[in-house]
Formats: structure tokens, sequence, C-alpha cells
């Protein structure tokens, strides 16, 4: 159908260069009569003609020429009309046996292989063309116009080949983007296994990073006593038979901080009530007494047992500076019971303040610890690159409280679940980062099922 275009487009062209020629001659009198082109010889010679009559003739032929041309048009317009309805309905038509049936090969050809079409790529900021070069890129345009419109016959193996051929070296963009996919093909070596994750921190994807670093002391200056307050409330305490403990936790748990929380006359007050109430015989209750309170009661009781775990010297001086003698009261404590590597491990030094101080609370709190992992015996990594924090002496495994095992008593309400509420009880600076065992009770401590046997510790 497109060959047929432009033999019809040729064939006008052709018709109107030859009649405006034909009509300029005449009008410009080099044309002869119509009757001097046949072969016959004229009996009468040739009149004469007038300017009128020629002007006349003129003005017919080019009524007559302008009358064909729109005619001619107007078939034209027809005809191509008439073409491109045969072939989309030929097209339409056409199933994918073809024509003639199931045996047709020209309905499948045209069907199943598109036009070739040539893209040609435009960059967004085109350079300056010059003009030498325009013609020869318009060239160019108008071949690519004539090969995209011309119509693909049936091809054969080999011509199929050159064509592919000839569609990677046209379309450099889609070969590019066939190259990953190729590559995707090959599969990429299988990475090395990653080692087992340690028990503590398995399936839980948000575990601490431990660092080796020096950690801060737990008592800064800031929150260290006055060693003049300290023996004020020496003396108040024993004077109102009352424990020295009990008086700093329950000005720290009404929000009495900093270095003095209370002068002589508050001191010697809160004394005198706990004692009134029996602070000596029966802390809790007292304290209860005095605040009203379960919750303030049981913050009183933990700082108390606190206080008396680390002594009246660390929370003058700080506990780093009591290092040695939390040492010593650890190795020589009857209520606390550690694997003799562990007391190694103590003896050397490399235990945390905060550890030692851990563990001295909880022999307050539960008269009986013992302490199942500290450095020595437990392994390397908490997970694949990460150091576990027992290494570093940060980190400490409970297995009993009190005679009673962990294993098989963490049950709501059981010593596990007061063990966690107690640790979670401490001061700021000696909070844990992590208190793990099978109770989830917010803060630093999480739920693991592989903790059933044991409460971890770390700082």
């Amino acid at each position: 159908m497109p060959r047929r275009k432009s033999l019809t487009r040729r064939f006008l062209q052709h018709l109107l260069l030859i009649s405006l020629a034909r009509t300029i001659l005449t009008a410009v009198g080099l044309g002869r009569a119509w009757d001097e082109w046949d072969e016959r010889k004229l009996v009468e010679p040739a009149q004469p003609r007038r300017f009128q009559h020629r002007f006349a003739k003129t003005l017919s032929l080019c009524a007559l020429f302008c009358a064909g041309l729109a005619l001619s048009a107007g078939a034209g317009n027809s005809l191509r009309s008439a073409l491109e309805a045969d072939g989309t309905d030929a097209v339409s038509a056409t199933g994918a046996s073809g024509p003639s049936g199931p045996t047709g090969v020209t309905g499948v050809t045209e069907a199943s292989q598109p036009a070739a079409r040539v893209v040609v790529a435009q960059p967004q900021a085109a350079p300056a063309v010059r003009p030498t070069a325009a013609p020869a890129a318009r060239v160019a345009a108008k071949a690519a116009n004539v090969v995209a419109s011309r119509p693909l016959a049936p091809q054969t193996a080999s011509a199929k080949k050159v064509a592919a051929v000839k569609t990677r070296v046209a379309r450099p963009s889609q070969a590019k983007q066939t190259k990953p996919q190729a590559a995707r093909k090959h599969k990429a070596p299988a990475a090395p296994k990653a080692p087992a994750l340690d028990p503590e921190v398995a399936g839980f994807p948000s575990a601490t990073v431990w660092l080796n670093r020096a950690a801060p002391d737990p008592t800064p200056p800031a929150a260290r006593l006055k060693l003049s307050f300290a023996r004020q409330l020496v003396t108040f305490s024993r004077a109102a038979h009352v424990d020295w403990a009990l008086v700093l936790a329950t000005l720290r748990a009404e929000g009495h901080n900093g270095r003095v929380p209370a002068g002589a006359s508050g001191l010697r007050t809160v004394a005198t009530k706990l004692a009134s109430f029996g602070g000596r015989a029966n802390p809790w209750a007292a304290t209860l007494a005095y605040s009203s309170d379960t919750a303030v009661a049981d913050r009183v009781v933990a700082l108390r047992h606190y206080y008396r775990a680390v002594g009246l010297a660390s929370l003058v001086n700080g506990l780093l500076s009591q290092k040695a003698d939390l040492q010593d009261r650890v190795l020589h404590d009857q209520r606390l019971t550690i694997y003799p590597g562990g007391r190694q491990d103590v003896a050397k030094g490399h235990v945390d303040v905060r550890v030692l101080a851990v563990m001295l609370y909880l022999a307050e709190t539960y008269h009986q610890v013992t302490v199942s992992c500290l450095i020595s015996g437990h392994h390397l990594y908490a997970r694949p690159g990460v150091v576990s924090a027992h290494i570093y002496g940060r980190g400490l495994d409970i297995a009993a409280l009190n005679g009673v095992s962990i294993f098989g008593h963490q049950q709501p309400g059981g010593i596990t679940e007061q063990a966690v509420r107690s640790i979670l009880m401490l001061p700021g600076g000696m909070l844990p980062a992590q208190v793990i065992s099978l109770f989830g009770m917010g803060g630093p401590s999480f739920a693991l099922a592989n903790h059933a046997d044991h409460i971890h510790v770390g700082f």
C-alpha cells in the first residue's frame, strides 16, 4: 500500500508539471495550435491570431487545468482512503491462520512481525549544527522515514539473524539494558555462614553494642554527699535509733537531690518520724506510714538496700575510689556464692565496680545470691562482630536468689519478677543497660526465651 501511494503521488506531480509548462508556453506565444501537432498537412495556412484570442484560450486552459487538478486531487484522496480502508480490513480480518485459512502465510507475517522503527536519541542540550550538515541530516531523516514506512516481508532464518544484529547495532540503549539482565543470570558466590548468635541477644534486633572503654563513675561529684551532711546524717539517725540509709533513701525518694538533700532541722524531723513509725523494726511499713504510697515505700526500701551495700564512704567519695574495698567485701561476703573462675575475676580487678555493687545490693535484698557467670567461662562474642559485655567485666548472670533457682521459677509474682523489679529501682547512674529474663517490664528489661535459667544484668 505505501508503494501505490508513492506512484500515485509521482504521477500527479508529473501531470501538474506538464500542464503548467504547456500553459506558460501558450501564454508567452511559443506554442503552436493543437492542429499543428497532427501528422496531416494543413489544407489552409494558419491565420494570424490576435492577442484577445490567445488570452481567452489561455484563460480557458487555466480553468481546465484547475478543474483537472481539483478532480485529480479528489480522486487521489478517495483512492487513498479506499486503500487504507482495504488494508485495515485485511489486517483485522486476517487472523493467526492468514487470509486463506489455516495454510495462510501473509497474515501471520504481518501480524506477528511489527514494522521496524528507527529511534533517534535526542539529548537535552544539543550542540549547534553547522549549516553544511543540515542537508545531510534531512536526507538521513527522509531515508529513515522511507525505511519505517516499508512493510516487512516474511523473513527466513538467516534474514532474522541479520535483522537481529542490525537491531542491536541501531539500538545501543536496549543493548545496555539487556546486559544487567544477562548478568543477573550468573549466581553470586555463596557468602560464608555467620557464627551463631550469642544466647543473650539472639532474636533481639536492637541489642546493646558494648564499647571497650573506661566506664564513668556512676556517682559523679555533683551527686556525691558532702562530708558535713554525711556526719549529720549519721548523728541524727543514731539519736533516733533508725538506720541512716533509710533516712537518706526517704529524702531521695521525695526528690531531695544534690549534695545536701536537707538541712539539720529537716534531717532531724525525718529521722524522728521514721523512728516513731517503727522504722528500725520494719522499714517498709514505716515508710508507707510516712508517705502513704506503696510505690514510694518500695522505692525507699530499694534505695536503702543499695546505700547499705555500697557504704557511706562510696556515696561521699565515689564508687571508683572504693573499688578495692568493694572487691574485698564481695570475696568475703558469705551471702554471695560465686564459682571459682568468677572469684578470680573479682580478685584480679577485672570486674566493673557497678557489677560489684549490684552483687552486694542483691545480697542485701535477698540474703543469698548465686552468680553463675562473670568473665571466665563466657564466650567471646555476644553476636557476630560484637564482643560480649561479660568479656569487659560488665556482665553478670544470676542463677539463684535466696536459695531459689531461677530455672523453673519465672512465673508472675515469683522470685525472678521480684528481682527484676528490684534491679530496675536502682538509682540513675547504677541502672543497667540490659536486664534479660523471661520478663519484659519496660526500660532496659526485655524477655528472651533462652534466659529461662538465669537473669542477665549488663552495663
